[in-house]
């Protein structure tokens, strides 16, 4: 494109203007028609994603430490599935197989500071446990 560099009195001219505006329709015509072509270049279906990656020792030895917890985890557990059952007793039984269940005297001291409706609450809570 050629640069022209215009008067006022050159401007004052109907047919200089008629030009220039005749030219700068072209110009906007031939823009809106490679409008279409640029987007889809821009977009650049030839062109793929791009992934960079970076590695570092720190990366590898938490992907090993990883790789070991979850060996570990496996590992423990496989072996609960083995220990099937309980593993605690049941509070009646640990109750009966103790040496010397509580005395009454030794209850109703330590029970002294409460209530007597406390009291109660307590001993029945007992009864049902098997402690007395």
């Amino acid at each position: 494109m050629e640069h022209e560099t215009l008067s006022n009195e050159a401007l004052s001219n109907p047919g200089v203007i008629e030009h220039l505006a005749s030219r700068l329709t072209a110009a906007v015509e031939a823009l809106e028609r490679a409008l279409p072509r640029l987007a889809v270049a821009a977009v650049g279906e030839s062109v793929g994603p791009i992934v960079a990656t970076v590695e570092s020792p720190r990366e590898a030895e938490l992907e090993r430490k990883l790789a070991e917890a979850e060996k570990t985890i496996a590992t423990l557990r496989a072996s609960s599935t083995l220990q099937e059952g309980r593993r605690t007793l049941p509070v009646g039984l640990v109750a009966k197989q103790q040496e010397g269940a509580a005395e009454p005297a030794a209850l109703d001291a330590a029970l002294s500071s409460l209530s007597l409706e406390q009291r109660i609450a307590v001993k029945s809570q007992l009864i049902r446990a098997g402690l007395v």
